[in-house]
């Protein structure tokens, strides 16, 4: 089985942590690609910058957000503030939230 097919067919489960803000409040949101299989996870997950380093944001009021995927023996993980919530971070974690709604 090749890398690329593996990656396909794992089972991931996807944390997204939202802490800080006004309050120092914390939200948690987890998804299984089982959830929901008719999105495609590992084409989210791929399109995000994982190794990037973002900078911490300027201001304690801001929300830092902390994202692992996980798909054994593999693990992804980035903290970014939330200036850095944008394009394929975005689409990530928004899918996570609205499959976590249903």
């Amino acid at each position: 089985m090749t890398e690329a097919r593996s990656e396909t067919t794992a089972v991931w489960t996807i944390l997204v942590v939202r802490t800080g803000g006004f309050a120092g409040l914390r939200r948690e949101w987890r998804v299984s690609s089982t959830d929901e299989p008719s999105v495609d996870w590992p084409a989210l997950i791929d399109a995000c910058p994982w190794t990037t380093r973002y900078p911490p944001s300027r201001s304690n009021d801001r929300f830092v957000w902390r994202i692992e995927a996980v798909a054994p023996p593999r693990t992804k993980k980035a903290t970014l503030p939330e200036s850095s919530l944008t394009g394929s971070w975005a689409v990530l974690v928004d899918q996570v939230k609205t499959v976590t709604a249903r």
